[in-house]
């Protein structure tokens, strides 16, 4: 069995903010009635926080679960978690109308970093990032120019998510906006 890698294999580019691949990250769609009390505790159990609400995202111990629309969640897991995850959400929620599916490999993750990091994503998204408009506990998935995207604040910076087959124009995407000489100096 071949092993496992990431998107880009750790690339990496120092701007204005520094930007890296995440490398792999466990990522689980959960497609349910969200309301539904076993789909609640299976969550929590699972990933360690309870349910987040419309667009927010949990974050705990290196696992969470993030709001991606009124019947999806996105529960983050170490990597090797993954299967696991899902196996125990089937199990967990026999029964009950759901979809778990392991996404780990579908999807790409990047950090972006620095002072001027809102900055950076603004210019490709239509997101207000305005300090006291987007912060930390928010969730937003939207486009990143031309494609789907989602991202969040975690540990002083963001993580940026992106399906696999992109991720090699997500991260010029982001190096071109972090590249020296167009900061803008919205937030910084």
């Amino acid at each position: 069995m071949s092993e496992a890698q990431s998107a880009l294999n750790g690339a990496a580019f120092e701007g204005y903010v520094t930007v890296t691949e995440a490398g792999l990250r466990g990522m689980v769609t959960l497609r349910a009635d969200l309301s539904d009390a076993r789909v609640k505790a299976a969550v929590k159990k699972l990933a360690g926080v309870e349910l987040p609400g419309v667009r927010k995202i949990a974050l705990k111990g290196g696992k969470g679960a993030g709001w991606m629309s009124p019947d999806e969640l996105m529960i983050l897991v170490p990597y090797a978690e993954a299967g696991a995850t899902v196996a125990a959400l089937t199990k967990a929620l026999a029964g009950v109308h759901h979809l778990a599916a392991d996404v780990s490999d579908a999807r790409a993750a990047f950090r972006v970093e620095g002072k001027a990091a809102r900055e950076v994503l603004a210019k490709l998204s239509p997101t207000d990032l305005a300090p006291d408009r987007f912060g930390e506990g928010e969730l937003r998935r939207t486009r990143l120019a031309q494609v789907s995207g989602a991202f969040w604040i975690e540990d002083g910076g963001f993580t940026v998510v992106c399906f696999r087959s992109v991720a090699g124009y997500v991260f010029e995407l982001l190096k071109l906006s972090a590249t020296p000489g167009g900061e803008v100096g919205l937030w910084a």
